[in-house]
């Protein structure tokens, strides 16, 4: 079973398990191992590609190409990347031809990122968010689905940007 953070059941043990990617720069560190705790508690799996301290400062391009390529070769379902605003990761990840980051600051954005534009990864701000407003944005992105329909038009159109 898995359940969201209030612990409603949000799928069954018969669907597969959902895998995350996820990855950080230092100043995301301490936000993404909160992250990590709420998505096991969801019983949801999810893969560490770093930082793993606040300590050393480290360059976010790296982090999002990690979790960018996890989330485009299969590896993950889904990414969630943490910075101090979530911008820098989101252009980042956005360079990875497959990606569609988006930069979720309420549980509202969250949802419609993933269910107008089907985005594959989440970022948001360790600086910019508070962490149960962080909590809320999570749930809303991983227990949302994709609506397909006419969005899944445009969605196609944001891959044929990629081609040109």
């Amino acid at each position: 079973m898995y359940y969201d953070f209030l612990g409603r059941q949000i799928a069954s043990s018969k669907q597969s398990i959902m895998k995350i990617a996820i990855g950080s720069d230092h100043a995301g560190y301490e936000e993404k191992e909160t992250i990590k705790k709420q998505l096991e508690q969801m019983g949801i799996e999810c893969e560490d590609f770093g930082t793993d301290s606040a300590r050393n400062s480290v360059d976010y391009p790296d982090f999002a190409a990690l979790v960018g390529n996890a989330v485009t070769s299969g590896k993950a379902d889904r990414g969630i990347l943490v910075c101090g605003t979530g911008i820098g990761v989101s252009i980042a990840a956005n360079k990875i031809p497959g990606v569609r980051a988006a930069l979720a600051w309420s549980a509202e954005t969250a949802k419609l990122a993933r269910s107008h534009n089907d985005a594959n990864v989440l970022t948001v701000g360790a600086r910019t968010s508070t962490p149960e407003n962080i909590k809320e944005i999570i749930n809303a992105y991983i227990t949302s689905q994709f609506e397909g329909g006419r969005h899944a038009l445009r969605v196609e159109k944001i891959a044929q940007l990629e081609k040109k």
